[in-house]
């Protein structure tokens, strides 16, 4: 088999109805779609293998109606058997340098998470399997604390929910995120959550004693007011009124709070910037941000099935304005570029949300968090200080 050929077999995109003028056509003539019914309550169209996987499987019927044998994707969830809980980076354009994810996998199945591609280096697909077949980090909570009782450590806020949410459906039975912050509270750790689950209320009690240090903050992703919009791209996420609504309890209990208007899609989204801003504000949120939808690796090609199965007629617009604020690509992942564009599209979103966000008086003071309260947790056999 030839290595183009091979190519197309692990990333089998369905076949672009009308691609935005000017740009090459680079579909192989292969539909991989999985039958509806065998997805449903699901948000990739499709589960190609992951990229470096030696073999592809295709789904194929061979007239003998075997596909209809094939079983709906359930949900299943192993054990992730991580040894370090806490991940570093040093990339210059996010606020923090250090993270938490109690979950690989996202049950939410938003299909634009540009976490996706993740799961290709556990073997498994960046489309249905990464919203099906999940890992779990049970001991999350011991190794935290085993990690803030080193003594090199030197405290910063800790990000939750930068890669796949915490708050997924799955943590209402396991608990390992609010065990993570019961370690956190008990440490004097500082902490910045990012959610789309309304879910994170029924930690308010922890949060509330943690914001009165300064030593929380919570930020929700509302992508969209429109609920069939919300129930297609978010399947599994909580419904906007919800979010909205846990935005309100939040802030109600003190904890600061910001809305993110995230991703911002042209010709989908984009005319909500305002509207969502303003909800928010009436829930009482004093923060705000947007980040420009993105489209690496494998999220390209997922994104494009989606959107040709429910958005046709605007499958070549979105697509002509993604490239006009990516360079004339479908991504840039250039730093300070990746998260807002570039290009008179671009500008005019960045402009948009600033305007709203000054007149409804969001972004006037960022809270900032604190390390002041931070007491290295005493590991096992250790002796205590007699200061």
């Amino acid at each position: 088999m030839s290595r183009a050929s091979l190519h197309a077999l692990r990333h089998p995109p369905v076949t672009a109805p009308s691609e935005p003028a000017g740009a090459p056509s680079d579909f192989p003539e292969l539909s991989v779609a999985i039958d509806r019914e065998r997805r449903r309550g699901r948000g990739a169209q499709s589960n190609a293998s992951g990229r470096y996987e030696a073999e592809a499987r295709v789904a194929f019927d061979d007239g003998w109606q075997s596909l209809d044998e094939l079983p709906p994707f359930k949900t299943t969830v192993a054990v992730d058997t991580s040894r370090k809980v806490i991940t570093r980076n040093d990339s210059p354009d996010i606020g923090f340098d250090r993270s938490i994810n109690p979950y690989r996998g996202c049950e939410h199945g938003c299909v634009y998470c540009f976490a996706r591609p993740t799961h290709a280096y556990l073997g498994l697909s960046p489309g249905l399997d990464f919203e099906s077949k999940l890992f779990a980090k049970p001991e999350a909570p011991v190794l935290l604390e085993k990690e803030l009782a080193a003594p090199g450590y030197e405290p910063r806020m800790i990000a939750i929910g930068t890669n796949t949410d915490p708050y997924q459906p799955i943590e209402r039975e396991r608990k390992i995120m609010r065990g993570i912050l019961e370690v956190l509270e008990r440490a004097g750790h500082p902490v910045g959550i990012v959610t789309k689950s309304a879910l994170v209320v029924r930690d308010i009690d922890i949060l509330a004693r943690m914001a009165k240090r300064n030593l929380a903050k919570v930020a929700i992703s509302v992508t969209t007011l429109d609920p069939k919009l919300a129930r297609t791209m978010e399947p599994r996420a909580s419904t906007p009124p919800k979010r909205l609504e846990a935005l309100r309890q939040l802030s109600d209990a003190g904890i600061p709070t910001t809305v993110m208007v995230a991703p911002v899609i042209p010709a989908l989204n984009d005319s909500e910037i305002e509207r969502i801003l303003d909800a928010a504000a009436h829930a009482g949120v004093k923060e705000a941000s947007y980040v420009l939808l993105r489209l690496p690796l494998e999220v390209r090609d997922l994104f494009r099935e989606w959107l040709m199965a429910n958005y046709p007629d605007r499958y070549r617009h979105v697509f002509t304005l993604i490239r006009d604020m990516r360079g004339g690509r479908d991504y840039d992942a250039k730093w300070g570029e990746r998260m807002k564009g570039t290009g008179p599209m671009a500008w005019t979103i960045g402009r948009r949300f600033e305007i709203a966000s000054d007149r409804l008086g969001l972004n006037k003071r960022r809270s900032k968090l604190t390390t002041d309260h931070f007491a290295r947790p005493k590991r096992d056999g250790e002796q205590l200080s007699l200061f």
